[in-house]
């Protein structure tokens, strides 16, 4: 299957659970404490909110085909998102996830991982 060809919206679908497994093996590798604060360090990473930040983060470090999946993906986001969420956060989330998702299915581990690590200010 050619996944280039997939709708943004089946990229963001598949984004959005590849960046919470991300964001919680991040959480036990860094802290490896009790479920309970695993979560409530995961639910303040993942959220509309602090995606979309992590995105303009990551803005400078994307190809040119990657920055094209992102506008696709923001794009697409054409519901509105959750309560307390501005459209432009929801968007701007939205492209992250479809970026992630997109990657995942091209099989880039490697340029997965490398964006989080950027993500999360962590270059190495």
């Amino acid at each position: 299957m050619d996944y280039r060809q997939l709708s943004p919206d089946t990229w963001a679908y598949l984004g959005d659970a590849v960046f919470e497994l991300l964001v919680r093996r991040y959480f036990v590798d860094k802290y490896g404490t009790k479920a309970r604060d695993l979560h409530k360090r995961t639910t303040a990473v993942v959220n509309a909110e602090a995606q979309a930040q992590m995105l303009k983060r990551l803005e400078p470090y994307l190809s040119e085909t990657e920055s094209e999946v992102v506008r696709r993906g923001r794009n697409s986001a054409k519901r509105p998102g959750p309560k307390g969420v501005s459209v432009q956060e929801y968007r701007f989330s939205t492209g992250l996830e479809a970026l992630f998702g997109y990657l995942y299915l091209q099989g880039d581990q490697e340029r997965l991982e490398e964006l989080f690590r950027n993500g999360f200010g962590e270059e190495n």
